[in-house]
């Protein structure tokens, strides 16, 4: 069954649906692309999940409303930075509204392309566009595998959780 987002019922207000959204820890991530004019983009993302393992596929949702949407929407490839413990600032960072994001100079550029990735993170997926749905005030982006880089396997995850950032959430 196939339903449509812009014509699905609203059973609940959007703040009660918030709350209940911050009990459902998330892995942090940091989903970096570049636009046509060679610009840096890059946004913290915790609605990033596999969608497929035959082909490989990521799925990343984006708010309209975000400064990436449009880099991140109309580009051909991105890079998912997955956090680790130690990247909580780095979260706080992208997550943060009308600052440069990238001005710490702790990304560098992925060899054979000019996106950006953050060296020392837990994983890296390199993502070429393969399509894009709409769904409610959000657009879900999805990337095909291309390249993978993996972090410290003992590395502890950035979490989302609460509305804070946890490295576990007391399990």
């Amino acid at each position: 069954m196939s339903v449509s987002t812009s014509r699905a019922p609203s059973l609940v207000d959007p703040q009660t649906f918030r709350d209940a959204m911050a009990l459902l820890a998330a892995p942090l991530t940091v989903v970096t692309t570049v636009d046509d004019a060679g610009r840096r983009w890059g946004f913290t993302a915790s609605s990033v999940t596999s969608a497929s393992l035959e082909p490989p596929l990521v799925l990343v949702s984006v708010a309209r409303t975000s400064s990436c949407h449009s880099a991140i929407t109309s580009g051909r490839d991105f890079v998912v930075n997955v956090l680790g413990g130690k990247h909580r600032e780095v979260a706080a960072r992208f997550a943060t509204s009308g600052v440069d994001r990238f001005a710490d100079g702790d990304f560098l550029t992925w060899p054979g392309s000019h996106l950006p990735y953050l060296p020392g993170a837990n994983a890296l997926l390199r993502c070429a566009t393969v399509g894009l749905t709409p769904a409610g005030d959000h657009d879900l982006v999805l990337g095909g595998i291309a390249e993978v880089q993996l972090g410290d396997p003992e590395a502890p995850p950035l979490l989302w959780f609460r509305r804070g950032y946890h490295t576990s959430v007391g399990l």
